[in-house]
């Protein structure tokens, strides 16, 4: 199975989405292969020292080697589930990419969230608490949907 996490730069969320499902389906042994993207994302840029710090403190996750991808440079159409950190993201996609209609859903819509709680903010410029947050309500996601798969 391929799975690939959106957000705007891909160098917050869907980079810690992207390294803590990874992560998990090694634990569980899931064959899983992740990938990671953004809407707005510049080529090669790294993720946030917060993502970083928070990932390494938290979960023992090495995010450093992380560069993130923009969405139109990715393998997107190669995906069985796309998973987007906004309902916003998710419009986005599915403008871009119409065909991908099924396949595209936010995190928290993927693991059974109710409909008016979709969305994980962006903790980009952000203290280290909400990236801390941030990280938690992602692995809390990813505990419901490695499930699912």
């Amino acid at each position: 199975m391929k799975i690939m996490f959106i957000c705007t730069g891909n160098i917050c969320r869907s980079a810690m989405a992207h390294a803590m499902l990874k992560q998990k389906a090694k634990e569980k042994n899931k064959k899983i292969d992740v990938y990671s993207c953004g809407v707005f994302a510049r080529n090669g840029e790294k993720s946030t020292e917060e993502a970083i710090q928070v990932l390494k403190t938290i979960y023992n996750i090495d995010l450093t080697q992380h560069r993130a991808t923009y969405i139109e440079d990715s393998q997107i159409k190669q995906m069985d589930v796309i998973l987007c950190a906004t309902t916003a993201h998710k419009k986005n996609v599915l403008n871009m990419y119409p065909q991908l209609e099924g396949k595209v859903f936010t995190m928290k819509e993927y693991a059974n969230y109710p409909k008016n709680n979709q969305d994980i903010k962006d903790p980009w410029g952000c203290s280290y608490e909400i990236y801390e947050k941030c990280a938690k309500e992602i692995n809390e996601c990813l505990d419901k949907i490695i499930e699912k798969i």
